[in-house]
């Protein structure tokens, strides 16, 4: 009997993280064997589908929910950290369309303005403290603050037409925002890693992880689609990446490592109204998010987003979370009870019991009618008429919930990366920002899965991102300088 190929890697999940990852694993050792296995018939067909998702490259430029208030301060730690993380990824897909790895950057990214919009005193209060804070990081350097009426139609006429002219409102807005199709990005990255010899295989699951005592994992599959339909079979690989999105919990548990042990996974899925309007979409060329309600888990700050699809501009406005048990839009409803174990079972209760604003919150999102969910857009842009609009479903979300410093169960915004102590498997947990950012991460990742590369890989690292390790927001000069030629690049508006 012929001993099996080892694999040197195995990435599991066909969406923008494992592209991304064997985009970075061709970098650092062209000579190693990829194999990218993904459930689903096409690659990008989860929470990377441009229509799963709201597309925006997260920067931290408008998103509210990244600058916290506790004791009336507001932290911007987070926001600072995000943008960093973007301009990482801005760096290493503008180094890979000067190489024509990524031929056709418009497909995947497009030049969206990012805006703030609130009302009411208080929030105005907020904004204005917040963009006090902001606007002299380098980073942050083009933001523009304003609480006149006027100025605020100019940059969305949207949002201003039909208003009452008593109303008290502002806004924050930069013009160097971005709209991103995530899914012709993972697309794009995963066929340029075919063609440096990466496998792929779709419409097939991984069923089960095991490692050997030489440290080897045995990846079993099955078959879900075509002629060979319900074959099994195992493929052996030195190094395995969960990025299964959403199913990325219930994997990590089935491979029996320590690390994801108390992990939990809390589902949230969600709606958009969408409108293809030309008349409509004209009207409105940004992506404007707005304060969060009492309870709204962090993906769900409402927002009125441009999307460039496939070349044609769109309006996105949501989302409006529910919940089910999926941890997959494609998914099973035993997703989160399958995911139940006696380790993690006191981070589900200590989560619920800490988060009843949450629990009521989603609630009452699942008992709005359509005319109610529509208000919350007729807030947004008073004209709004619910003919020219129409409810899709998004992809789904698993927020992480796990033991916190102090040992209580804590909801976690953000991607969390789990390995184990060999480094032989990793994988992600958790959403947003976590596409926008995920060449950062995965630098991370695999710099802490193979230590013993560092110092051979920082060269390569630097070739993708020049300036890997600096902090662009501590030198104003570089900042600007990195952001305008990544900007020329990918066709993105300059920082004057």
């Amino acid at each position: 009997m012929t001993n099996p190929k080892i694999y040197d890697a195995v990435l599991i999940g066909g969406g923008v993280m494992s592209a991304t990852l064997a985009t970075l694993l061709n970098e650092f050792e062209p000579d190693w064997s990829i194999k990218i296995i993904e459930r689903l018939d096409d690659v990008a067909q989860e929470s990377s589908d441009p229509w799963n998702n709201a597309g925006t490259g997260h920067a931290a430029l408008c998103e509210l929910n990244y600058t916290p208030e506790k004791d009336g301060k507001i932290n911007i730690t987070k926001a600072l950290t995000i943008n960093e993380q973007f301009q990482v990824s801005r760096q290493l897909w503008a180094t890979l369309v000067e190489r024509g790895d990524l031929p056709e950057p418009k497909k995947f990214i497009n030049p969206v303005p990012h805006m703030t919009f609130v009302t009411g005193e208080k929030n105005v209060d907020f904004l204005r403290r917040r963009y006090e804070l902001l606007k002299d990081q380098p980073l942050f350097a083009t933001m523009e603050y304003s609480e006149d009426p006027a100025k605020i139609f100019e940059w969305a006429p949207s949002l201003m037409v039909g208003r009452a002219k008593d109303e008290v409102v502002a806004a924050t807005n930069v013009p160097q925002g971005t709209d991103i199709n995530f899914g012709e990005l993972t697309r794009q990255l995963i066929q340029n890693s075919i063609n440096k010899g990466a496998v792929v295989r779709l419409g097939t699951e991984v069923i089960d992880l095991r490692q050997r005592p030489d440290s080897i994992w045995q990846v079993a599959t099955q078959v879900r689609s075509g002629a060979n339909k319900g074959q099994r079979n195992v493929t052996h690989a030195r190094f395995v990446f969960v990025g299964a999105g959403g199913g990325a919990l219930n994997l990590l548990q089935k491979s029996g490592i320590d690390e994801v042990k108390s992990f939990g996974g809390f589902p949230i899925s969600g709606q958009f109204f969408r409108t293809d309007n030309p008349a409509i979409v004209e009207q409105h060329q940004a992506k404007v998010y707005a304060m969060a309600a009492v309870g709204a888990p962090p993906m769900s700050v409402p927002h009125l987003d441009t999307r460039v699809v496939n070349g044609k501009k769109s309006l996105l406005f949501g989302p409006y979370a529910g919940f089910n048990t999926k941890y997959l839009k494609q998914g099973s409803l035993l997703d989160m009870f399958k995911a139940l174990r006696l380790d993690n079972i006191p981070t589900y209760l200590g989560v619920g019991a800490t988060n009843l604003d949450l629990v009521t919150y989603l609630a009452g999102q699942l008992a709005a009618s359509d005319d109610k969910k529509f208000e919350d857009l007729a807030d947004f842009m008073p004209e709004a008429n619910k003919e020219d609009w129409r409810l899709i479903t998004a992809g789904q979300r698993v927020q992480v919930m796990k033991k916190g410093p102090d040992g209580k169960a804590v909801l976690q915004m953000g991607t969390e990366v789990v390995s184990k102590a060999d480094g032989t498997i990793a994988g992600l947990l958790g959403a947003s920002p976590g596409a926008s950012i995920a060449p950062d991460v995965l630098i991370k990742l695999a710099l802490r899965c193979f230590p013993e590369k560092s110092a051979e890989w920082e060269e390569k690292i630097k070739q993708l991102v020049p300036t890997y390790g600096q902090l662009l927001n501590e030198d104003a000069s570089l900042a600007k300088q990195v952001q305008n030629e990544t900007a020329q690049v990918l066709g993105l508006t300059l920082v004057p």
